[in-house]
């Protein structure tokens, strides 16, 4: 894979190490960078997961309106976990505004077990990452999870104590997973390389 400018937003609670490796896996070292503003001049914008939606949106706020246009114009980017979440209006876990590029909301899971942490698989997997990846079983550290507005944009789901939520989603150039890649074994790995390679494209 070819040089290319890859940056991680730093909203300082993200899971950057586990990312960061990933990507420099695949050949290229990203940049971390904690201006929402200068995060988007790149080619392509990685949103890490952990952490908690309201710290999260204070630091994007600054740079929310350029980082939404810059999605809507094209601008691949990936969300983790916490970086899915961010990709929508609003959260329950706490006051704040998203990105908003994908409307719905943040909501916690329905069940008496949480935070959901470990494996679990993705059912109806439509998004092409899947394919060429084959990643089936993905890791999660969760309690929140996303329910888009209009539930076309969901690419796959998962299933914790029968409440069935969006794994993965996508608008456009922007993909959005809740479960880890980065921990998710070769497969999720895979999957992160064969955004990047899509994204380079």
């Amino acid at each position: 894979m070819p040089d290319a400018r890859i940056t991680i937003f730093d909203y300082g609670a993200g899971n950057l190490h586990s990312l960061a490796k990933t990507v420099a896996s695949a050949g290229t070292t990203p940049r971390i960078e904690t201006d929402p503003i200068r995060a988007v001049e790149t080619n392509v914008l990685l949103l890490p997961g952990v952490g908690a939606f309201t710290p999260a949106a204070e630091r994007l706020s600054a740079g929310r309106d350029v980082m939404r246009r810059a999605l809507e114009g094209g601008l691949p980017c990936l969300g983790i976990c916490l970086g899915m979440q961010l990709l929508f209006d609003t959260s329950d876990e706490g006051p704040g505004a998203g990105i908003g590029i994908i409307p719905g909301h943040v909501g916690r899971i329905v069940a008496e077990r949480l935070p959901q942490i470990g494996w679990n698989t993705v059912d109806e997997p439509t998004d092409p990452l899947f394919a060429g990846s084959g990643l089936r079983h993905v890791y999660y550290a969760n309690s929140f999870v996303c329910r888009p507005d209009d539930p076309s944009c969901i690419t796959s789901w998962s299933t914790h104590e029968g409440d069935r939520f969006a794994a993965s989603v996508r608008r456009g150039r922007t993909v959005g997973v809740q479960f880890h890649p980065e921990k998710s074994s070769r497969a999720g790995v895979a999957f992160v390389h064969a955004f990047l390679k899509e994204a380079l494209a």
